[in-house]
């Protein structure tokens, strides 16, 4: 099994997709008495995309916090909007989504459009 958090990440250029997790109780979000179906989905949605051989990058601020930083545009909206800006998708270099996860949907329209 994959540790969709932790796994070891391409370079910045060759990442399609990269989501900017809000503070969550562990890697996953999934550790809690009550199950949120939303981190669940992203789970499967960035599982089926890396099974279509799309690199996939999850940055958590507790493990990852360079990541907010490196990023100019994810660190803007977050000095923009704080922490409800978060969680944060970017696809090729670009935010696509703010304030919510997306879709498997939504990735592969994001996907299609950046090209």
């Amino acid at each position: 099994m994959t540790d969709l958090a932790t796994s070891a990440a391409p370079t910045a250029a060759a990442i399609d997709v990269e989501v900017f997790d809000p503070p969550l109780c562990c890697p996953t979000g999934l550790c809690g008495p009550v199950l949120d179906t939303t981190l669940l989905d992203l789970g499967e949605a960035i599982i089926a995309l890396q099974s279509e051989g799309r690199a996939v990058a999850r940055h958590m601020m507790a493990t990852d916090p360079q990541a907010f930083v490196r990023n100019r545009d994810v660190y803007e909206a977050i000095r923009a909007r704080q922490l409800e800006v978060l969680p944060i998708t970017v696809v090729h270099g670009r935010i696509v989504k703010t304030g919510a996860y997306p879709t498997l949907d939504e990735l592969h329209a994001a996907l299609a459009a950046a090209g």
